[in-house]
């Protein structure tokens, strides 16, 4: 903030601020609290709730202000905790609890002051409004909507659309709810728009996002991006609420993507893949049975940076499974869908019994599959011990329904037991589907723009596999990982460092005057 250094006191300790600044703005920069429910850095200071109200002493005379909107003064003295500023805090507290009895940020500070109840008559126990403006205001000032503002008067003052009917201009964006401080704000009762989360793409849409978000926790470089699809300010040109809070200064909203060409001398594919789409597989009821999910899904779970913080709970009722089943070539090795083997599926059901036990041992899991493929390094020894000792059994045999328990929630699979002929039932609390892996979207259009040919299921079409197992249709394009075939992490990192063995190897050769040292 520009202006002049100014020095003022506040709770007997030197405080520096800057001319323009408010008592409120200053005792902050100063780590020093002051309670308000109605101020929003975004917002010009408004003084509804007066809980900020503080002493001052100016000149010899001493008053209460509101410090959200009195400015800072060479010389000011500022009390925070004086027994006025104490008792007419106590006050407005006893005021709140009427208005709103079971408003939690009420409570917690009646709690906080000493406030045990309310000396004034309560109105309504169920509202939890307290007028604080602070949802009209973001509303008018920021979005630009002013979709809800203050109806009627006096002990009949509320806050709401006009005339309480559901507004045609509120476009549902959800930032008066965001606001507000004590969860007053419905928003079905403001908005005729179907309010819908913005779902996490990281979570699987497992839990909802901001328009503004870190991709996901490893993200390179780690920074949060605007979904210019959902941001208000790029709906409405209004907002730009956040930058108000980016003290660096770093948000541009009028910045646009742009191409930039660079001469290279080899290229590798590293594409990744993507997730093979079960829904149209409806005989496993994903989708129409809440207790069944993906693998992925399972992953999200019981990640500590998940949408339950690690703790696997299903989803119909948040329960912890102890009675859990796998299936394995969900899309893969059907002829109607994908017919090769994903490769990974079979470890990655293991690894999640095992962590499964782990959080909550005693945990059953059950993994059917068709042929189980541990072809890796000690990975038979990986299976042996997750029947041994997590409480892992594994059935051959290929589900071919999944019906609902309505009493319960519990999925039932029909199956049959390939080893012995018999088609039987087993009920489980949470199934997961492990479903096939595929070439990742977008790979058939950077293949066209490349000049690289794929086989017939999407990989990188790889002429040589004995002499040259990485190298593509086209000389000095490489392939490794999912982009060149089904494989687990280690092979893929195997092949990485391969590959960029063989991309040194063609920039060398286009290079010669580097190979003999020169620049």
């Amino acid at each position: 903030m520009e202006g002049k250094e100014i020095t003022l006191e506040i709770d007997s300790r030197e405080v520096k601020a800057r001319e323009g600044m408010t008592i409120l703005e200053a005792a902050k920069c100063a780590n020093i609290a002051i309670p308000t429910l109605c101020h929003h850095p975004a917002l010009v200071p408004f003084g509804a709730c007066r809980l900020c109200s503080v002493e001052i002493v100016q000149r010899g005379r001493s008053r209460v202000v509101t410090s959200c909107v009195y400015p800072v003064e060479e010389g000011l003295v500022v009390k925070t905790k004086s027994d006025r500023v104490i008792r007419d805090r106590k006050v407005l507290i006893e005021l709140m609890l009427a208005r709103a009895p079971k408003a939690t940020v009420i409570q917690d500070l009646a709690r906080e002051y000493g406030v045990e109840k309310t000396r004034f008559k309560i109105k309504d126990e169920e509202n939890l409004c307290i007028l604080c403006g602070l949802c009209t205001r973001m509303c008018e000032e920021r979005i630009g909507v002013s979709a809800i503002n203050f109806i009627g008067r006096g002990v009949n003052r509320e806050v709401g659309p006009p005339f309480e009917i559901q507004s045609e201009v509120c476009i549902g964006c959800g930032a008066c709810w965001s606001v507000c401080p004590t969860g007053a704000i419905k928003l079905e009762d403001i908005t005729k728009h179907k309010i819908t989360p913005i779902p996490s793409e990281f979570n699987m849409g497992l839990d909802s996002r901001h328009p503004i978000y870190i991709p996901f926790p490893q993200a390179v470089p780690k920074v949060p991006v605007i979904d210019k699809e959902r941001c208000v300010h790029f709906i409405t040109g209004k907002c730009k609420t956040c930058e108000s809070f980016c003290e660096a200064g770093a948000i541009n909203h009028n910045e646009e993507d742009k191409i930039i060409e660079v001469e290279v001398g080899a290229v590798i594919l590293a594409t990744g893949l993507d997730l093979y789409d079960v829904s149209p597989l409806t005989e496993y009821g994903y989708g129409r049975i809440a207790n069944v999910i993906t693998a992925i899904e399972y992953e999200r779970l019981t990640a500590a940076s998940g949408p339950t913080c690690g703790e696997l709970k299903r989803p119909s009722d948040g329960k912890i499974p102890s009675n859990i089943a796998f299936i394995q070539c969900v899309g893969s090795r059907d002829f109607n869908n994908m017919p090769y083997c994903s490769s990974v599926c079979c470890m990655h059901a293991t690894k999640e019994a095992i962590l499964a036990y782990e959080h909550h041992p005693g945990t059953k899991s059950t993994i059917f599959y068709m042929d189980l493929r541990a072809v890796g390094k000690r990975f038979q020894e990986y299976v042996t011990r997750a029947k041994e000792e997590y409480n892992v059994t594994y059935i051959r045999g290929r589900p071919g329904r999944i019906d609902l328990n309505t009493a319960n929630g519990n999925p039932i699979i029909w199956y049959e037991d390939t080893i012995t002929g018999e088609t039987q039932a087993f009920e489980a609390e949470l199934v997961i589907l492990s479903q096939a892996l595929v070439p990742s979207k977008g790979i058939e259009e950077l293949a066209g723009i490349l000049g690289v040919s794929l086989d017939e299921y999407g990989f990188a079409e790889i002429p040589d596999k004995l002499f040259y197992p990485l190298d593509t249709t086209r000389p000095g394009i490489f392939a490794c990982g999912y982009a060149h075939s089904p494989r687990d992490i280690p092979d893929s990192v195997v092949q990485g460092s391969a590959a960029a063995g063989r991309a040194a190897e063609a920039t060398a050769a286009r290079m010669p005057s580097f190979v003999a040292g020169g620049v």
